[in-house]
């Protein structure tokens, strides 16, 4: 597992000799861009770092690292959570994906909002662009001042926590069929990257 120290030292490589605006918008479109993929083990404020070695992550480690990246630019930043259903993609899923779909628990999406120009604005880092290709929404471009794109329909409300209160946010549980599902749809995004659908 990487120290924290790591965050330093990639933030310096990334945003070096940029201001705060600049650094936080190089910070999200580097973070956006890692493929989007679920593992797991990374689902946790103690592994997420391990995302910057994987090169691919859900939306937890993407945000639990985009938030402690702009805390160290002097942002304000909380979670928000959003709970969904992944049978909403069905459009997206090829039959046997779907299947596995419709068998999956609601689940908790992670996001954040930033404190910019007296509100508190939505960032979500989620999905890499490639994947827009199949319909996914995604953060195209950001302005730095205005919401992002969810990815997720939610079915429930938004609940916020603060960065200290990052082991609160309940974990996904891991059946058998939602490890088949996971497996199956990095599969799935990797052939669309690679460009095979």
């Amino acid at each position: 597992m990487p120290s924290e120290d790591v965050i330093g030292q990639k933030l310096s490589e990334w945003t070096a000799g940029q201001g705060q605006r600049q650094a936080m918008l190089t910070v999200f479109y580097k973070i956006r861009d890692i493929p989007y993929g679920i593992l797991p083990e990374l689902n946790s404020p103690s592994q997420y770092l391990r995302i910057l070695e994987t090169n691919m992550g859900s939306c937890t480690p993407k945000h639990l690292l985009l938030c402690k990246m702009f805390l160290r630019l002097g942002l304000d930043v909380l979670y928000t959570v959003y709970p969904y259903r992944w049978a909403e993609f069905e459009e997206l899923y090829p039959p046997d994906l779907w299947k596995l779909a419709q068998k999956m628990a609601p689940v908790n999406h992670l996001a954040c909002r930033v404190y910019l120009q007296g509100r508190y604005v939505l960032v979500d880092a989620t999905v890499d662009p490639p994947l827009g290709r199949i319909g996914l929404p995604f953060a195209q471009s950001w302005d730095g001042k205005s919401d992002t794109p969810l990815p997720v329909l939610p079915i429930g409300e938004e609940e916020l926590y603060h960065p200290s209160e990052a082991e609160l946010m309940p974990p996904p549980d891991l059946d058998d069929n939602a490890r088949a599902f996971y497996d199956g749809l990095n599969r799935y995004f990797q052939d669309i990257r690679n460009g095979k659908l």
